[in-house]
């Protein structure tokens, strides 16, 4: 039994649709004229990234997902169509729509997919109206960005936000996007994605320890960060020394921050025996999940290989990375 809990679709948004949406900040899909199998992500009016049919079409995933043995796998919208920055209105109308798309894209095979919602996050009234109504729905979980503009997760928006999944008993995916580090220093080889958005993911984490969120988010809570945390398992002995000799990294945070890191989970898309040994150690194998990032070019090739070719993790714990976690912690069972 295999569960993916971290892949992305991306519906057949046209030109047209986008444009009415928002001229200059809408994605959209331009496919390819010679081979319908292709397409390119269109951003700000330019290309931003290739991509292929199993992005868009279900029964064309479902394919290459029983090539590589996976039962279920749980879809969520590409980051660039959360529409933050949008007024909050048209952001919610927008989220509604890719909600219905997710569910869609879902349906005529639900239990080999399952569906994440996006919402508003810049409203944290019409997020959580969003959450709730996507649940019904029929989707598993939310997913979110880990910023909405200046605002990081300890926001009293964004918690507020968190409080009212871990109340609905809805979990939260938290992917990182709109990467710090700006145009001018991240130019070449993909850096944005292979050190902006790793340490995105760490600032997150460590923006809910250290401001003491997590004393405010019930434990019931179920939250779930991208990337197997970025660089947050690695360098947690750091803030770990800084709390220790440092009042001013201890203000708001009561306990050492090693202590919370078993209350938040990560998927295990780290792509290293050694890596997945130590993600495993820091947030528990009760706290990791399978997850790929299908279908992009730096997700994991084939699915859960990391995790089955391990020979740190028994049997047991094998089985708890590849399905047992993301039944419990997606309510699938």
């Amino acid at each position: 039994m295999k569960i993916d809990i971290h892949s992305h679709f991306f519906p057949l948004i046209s030109e047209e649709l986008a444009n009415s949406v928002d001229a200059e900040r809408a994605a959209w899909i331009r496919l390819d004229d010679k081979d319908p199998n292709k397409g390119m992500i269109m951003l700000n009016g330019r290309e931003f990234r290739p991509v292929y049919r199993a992005l868009w079409d279900p029964e064309f995933r479902l394919k290459e997902l029983d090539e590589q043995g996976i039962d279920t796998q749980i879809v969520c919208s590409t980051p660039v169509l959360f529409g933050y920055s949008w007024e909050a209105q048209k952001a919610y109308d927008w989220a509604q729509k890719m909600n219905d798309e997710a569910v869609a894209f879902c349906q005529k095979y639900p239990n080999r997919f399952k569906a994440l919602s996006q919402v508003p996050l810049q409203d944290v009234k019409l997020a959580a109206q969003e959450a709730s109504r996507a649940k019904a729905l029929g989707c598993v979980g939310v997913q979110i960005g880990n910023h909405v503009g200046d605002k990081d997760l300890n926001h009293p928006d964004l918690i507020d936000f968190l409080i009212h999944c871990a109340e609905e008993d809805i979990p939260v995916f938290i992917h990182p996007w709109d990467m710090m580090g700006g145009p001018n220093r991240m130019k070449e080889w993909m850096l944005p994605w292979l050190v902006a958005m790793p340490a995105e993911t760490q600032l997150s984490m460590l923006s809910l320890i250290l401001s003491g969120a997590l004393e405010k988010i019930p434990e019931k809570a179920k939250i779930c960060f991208a990337h197997g945390g970025g660089s947050f398992p690695y360098l947690l002995g750091r803030v770990d020394n800084a709390w220790k000799h440092r009042d001013i990294v201890r203000k708001d945070c009561p306990r050492p921050p090693s202590e919370y890191a078993k209350r938040l989970h990560t998927d295990a898309a780290v792509f290293n025996q050694d890596a997945l040994t130590m993600l495993t150690k820091v947030m528990g194998v009760d706290n990791v999940m399978m997850g790929s990032d299908y279908p992009f070019p730096l997700g994991e090739q084939p699915i859960g290989s990391l995790i089955a070719d391990s020979v740190s993790l028994s049997a047991d714990d094998k089985a708890k990375l590849l399905y047992q976690n993301a039944e419990k912690f997606f309510n699938l069972k």
